[in-house]
């Protein structure tokens, strides 16, 4: 679904080590939505002083140190959404009803908050349109 192109920017030849990444995927034949919207990651930037990518919409990173980590993840939930389809959403459910089992077979669960005293949680979801709208028809409350 994505392609994440993970550079050591400190190599002296990493401009021709891109091309040459650039090169064999295209001679791969992958359709061309997996290089236009392939994550660009540039490594080890704790090793250059003030480093800021030349390049557009690549990210800096050092993985060494956990710098830019946290936007890199963003950057591939958001794009791995994106050419899926699916949408992360918060629904509210009754613990006592088949909704959280439900939603563990149908979907993917990040969260669950449980509010004891009401009986009722607060989970964080990834699911297709198509799931969605499934789990409103079964659970319309």
């Amino acid at each position: 679904d994505l392609i994440v192109h993970v550079r050591d920017i400190t190599h002296p030849e990493t401009i021709l080590q891109k091309a040459t990444v650039l090169s064999v995927l295209r001679n791969l034949n992958l359709p061309s939505h997996l290089l236009d919207s392939m994550v660009e990651v540039h490594n080890k930037v704790d090793l250059i002083e003030r480093y800021k990518p030349a390049e557009e919409n690549a990210l800096a990173v050092s993985a060494l140190h956990g710098h830019g980590l946290e936007e890199l993840k963003q950057e591939i939930e958001k794009k791995i959404l994106a050419v899926t389809g699916k949408k992360i959403l918060t629904v509210n459910i009754n613990l006592e009803g088949p909704q959280l089992s439900w939603l563990y077979k149908e979907a993917t669960v990040q969260e669950v908050e449980v509010m004891p005293e009401e009986g009722t949680a607060r989970v964080k979801v990834i699911m297709g349109s198509s799931a969605f709208g499934r789990y409103r028809n079964l659970f319309p409350s």
